[in-house]
C-alpha cells in the first residue's frame, strides 16, 4: 500500500478528524427602564479579557473560546454596570442577555 492510499484511507476512516472543541457567546446589551438595545456598550469577558462593543441594535458576541465559565461585563457612561456569569458549553452557542440601569 502506498502512502498516498494509506493517507487516504486513515483520512477516510476519521485518523485525522477535526472536532470543534470551542464555543460561542452573544446577547444583547437593553435599557433596564426601557427595554430598548444600547449602543456603544463595552462588554468584557474573563477569563481571556476579550473585549467588544455593541451596535446600535446592542447586540455583541464573542467566538471561537475554550467553553468553561465566564463572567461577562457590561459597562457605559451614564449606566450602572451589570455583570452575568454563564456557563459556555462545548460546540454550543451560549446567549447571555444583559440589561443596564440608567444611573439616577
Amino acid at each position: 500500500m502506498s502512502v498516498l492510499t494509506l493517507a487516504f484511507v486513515m483520512n477516510s476512516c476519521g485518523g485525522s478528524r477535526d472536532f470543534d472543541s470551542n464555543t460561542e457567546l452573544w446577547g444583547v446589551v437593553t435599557n433596564a427602564v426601557t427595554g430598548e438595545p444600547i449602543g456603544n456598550v463595552t462588554v468584557t469577558l474573563s477569563p481571556g479579557g476579550g473585549n467588544a462593543v455593541t451596535g446600535s441594535d446592542g447586540l455583541f458576541q464573542f467566538t471561537d473560546l475554550a467553553p468553561q465559565q465566564f463572567t461577562v461585563t457590561a459597562q457605559r457612561s451614564g449606566y450602572q454596570t451589570n455583570r452575568r456569569t454563564v456557563t459556555a458549553v462545548v460546540a454550543q452557542v451560549t446567549e447571555v442577555n444583559i440589561t443596564l440601569t440608567p444611573n439616577p
